[in-house]
Parts: C-alpha cells; sequence; structure tokens
C-alpha cells in the first residue's frame, strides 16, 4: 500500500482541510491499522452523518465512494456486497433515529440558539427540500450533503406517517448505501483508475467540496440582491 506522492498530499490537503486527516475517507482509510475494522469505521460515520445532528460535516459521499474503491484496487481486504449492505443498515438506522428525535422532540428541537453546530440555515435548507419533494425528500436527501442529516429530524418533526418514512427510508439507504460504494467499485476495476488512484483521490475531493462552494456562492448572491433592494 503506498503512500500519496508529496505533490498529491501538498495539493489535497488545502482543499480537504475542512476535514482534519482522521475524517478524511483519503487519508484513513489507506491506513493498515483501519482495514480490519473497516466495516465498524464506515457504519459509525454513516450512523453519526444521518442519526446525529452534529454529524452533519461528516464525508458520506466520499467515504463510501473512496471505500468501494480501494476494495477494488485490493487496497481493502472486504466483500463488496458486504460493505454495501453494511454501509445501507447503518444509513437506515442513522436515519430512523434521526426521524425519532424530531417524531419524539417536535419543533422544540430546532428552537435553540444558532450555532456553529446547528445553524438556522441548515435547518431552514432541509425544511424546503422536504416541503419541495414530500416523500420523495427521504430518498433524494441522501445524496444531498448537510441536508441528508436534518431531513429525517424535520420529517419528524412534521409528522410523516411512520410506516411511509420507514419504506422511503429503505429505498434510499439501499440506493445510497449500494449505489455509490458499487460506484468506487466499478471504477476501480479500470486498470487506469488503479493506475492513477492519487489523482482520483484528488477528484472526489474537490467534487466534495462542489457543494460547499455552490452554497456559499449562493449565499453570496442573495447578500448582494438584498443590499441592491434597500439601497
Amino acid at each position: 500500500m503506498t503512500a500519496l506522492p508529496v505533490s498529491a498530499m501538498l495539493f489535497v490537503h488545502p482543499v480537504s482541510g475542512l476535514l482534519p486527516p482522521w475524517l478524511d475517507p483519503n487519508v484513513f482509510l489507506r491506513d493498515p491499522a483501519v482495514a480490519p475494522w473497516l466495516l465498524a469505521v464506515v457504519c459509525a460515520f454513516l450512523f453519526i452523518e444521518t442519526g446525529l445532528l452534529v454529524g452533519f460535516f461528516l464525508p458520506g459521499d466520499s467515504l463510501l465512494f473512496t471505500a468501494g474503491l480501494l476494495v477494488a484496487t485490493g487496497s481493502v481486504p472486504v466483500n463488496i456486497v458486504l460493505l454495501g449492505a453494511a454501509a445501507s443498515a447503518a444509513a437506515f438506522a442513522g436515519d430512523q433515529t434521526g426521524y425519532l428525535i424530531g417524531r419524539k422532540a417536535g419543533p422544540s428541537v430546532f428552537n435553540k440558539p444558532d450555532s456553529k453546530l446547528l445553524r438556522s440555515d441548515y435547518v431552514d435548507r432541509a425544511h424546503e427540500f422536504f416541503t419541495k419533494y414530500g416523500r420523495r425528500s427521504v430518498v433524494l436527501a441522501r445524496f444531498v450533503p448537510i441536508v441528508r442529516t436534518f431531513l429525517p429530524v424535520t420529517a419528524g418533526v412534521g409528522n410523516m406517517g411512520h410506516r411511509t418514512f420507514i419504506a422511503f427510508n429503505a429505498m434510499g439507504a439501499l440506493l445510497w448505501g449500494f449505489g455509490v460504494t458499487l460506484l468506487g467499485f466499478g471504477l476501480g476495476q479500470y486498470d487506469w483508475i488503479g493506475s492513477n488512484i492519487d489523482l482520483i483521490f484528488i477528484v472526489i475531493v474537490l467534487i466534495s467540496v462542489i457543494p460547499i462552494g455552490i452554497e456559499v456562492l449562493r449565499k453570496r448572491r442573495a447578500k448582494t440582491s438584498g443590499s441592491s433592494k434597500e439601497s
């Protein structure tokens, strides 16, 4: 198992600096000490990201894709079907937990002073997503960072039927857990991918921060538009 070249490390870490190295899939999944515990690590990260409000910053998409890619290249000795099944189960359990938190706590779960961990715009974004797409949002939100953390709680607060939520949650968990993992595994089958894995890792990091960049631009435009109207 080879380490990232110095040139790649210098490029990756400034971009993925949003996360410490121990949270960066491109770093810790390649650690030999993690391999025996890969399934437990992946499941724990996915559960925290999707089930607990404080886990919105975890890189679920990158984690699944990178894990699948490393399995394909032989860097991680885990069965891909088992990995996909475990990821889906953890994602399902996480959303169920978030839903129950919203159902039990009600609107009060969001009636807290704005903070870095529970920002009102994160909650508003999830609420808008839920209002726009209804039941489908439970599936679609799986592929939208931050929204996938807050939407289950929003569904619980909105009193979405429990059986309905379970059905759409199961569908979304399978599509996300297996889909993203198998995408990484499938691409890893190509020799070019395997021989340029460091470059692929850089692309993964860049793709991971695109939603953040879009959100920043959207906020800047909104502020500019608001300032123009006031003047």
